[in-house]
């Protein structure tokens, strides 16, 4: 069951179709943890080249994903409510399996520190309660 549905989710993040990648968010808790669906149709706009004959969502669109979610936890909070997260960087990331049309991505993002402007996390993407992503990221508020 969503908490907070699309239209709910662009009061919190600045990003737009086609670059929104969370659809719904299932769990949260301000300044420490997301937990968010994307559900992965066919008509992305990245399978028409990723790829015509075995379309296979981006990996770095994955991780863009955690990154999304992991926002939407800082960006809660009201000393950054209108602002921007920039994603900094991205640390031991494993892709595990690969994501298809038709999944249900469903991420979920920890902040483990928050220095000032500055954030880390770490996340983990599953399919069908198999993770298919993890990565620790780093992101900066502006």
């Amino acid at each position: 069951m969503a908490i907070l549905d699309q239209e709910q989710i662009k009061e919190i993040l600045p990003h737009r179709e086609p670059f929104l990648f969370v659809d719904e968010v299932i769990e949260l808790k301000e300044k420490e943890r997301c937990v968010a669906i994307k559900h992965v149709t066919k008509d992305e706009y990245y399978f028409k080249g990723h790829f015509p004959n075995y379309p296979v969502m981006p990996g770095v669109l994955i991780l863009e994903t955690m990154a999304q979610v992991g926002a939407i936890a800082l960006l809660m909070a009201p000393e950054f409510k209108g602002k921007i997260g920039f994603f900094t960087g991205a640390n031991n990331v494993k892709w595990r399996k690969q994501v298809l049309p038709g999944n249900t991505l469903k991420v979920e993002t920890v902040l483990t520190k928050i220095r000032g402007p500055f954030g880390f996390g770490s996340a983990k993407a599953y399919v069908n309660d198999q993770v298919v992503c993890e990565a620790e990221i780093s992101f900066m508020i502006g």
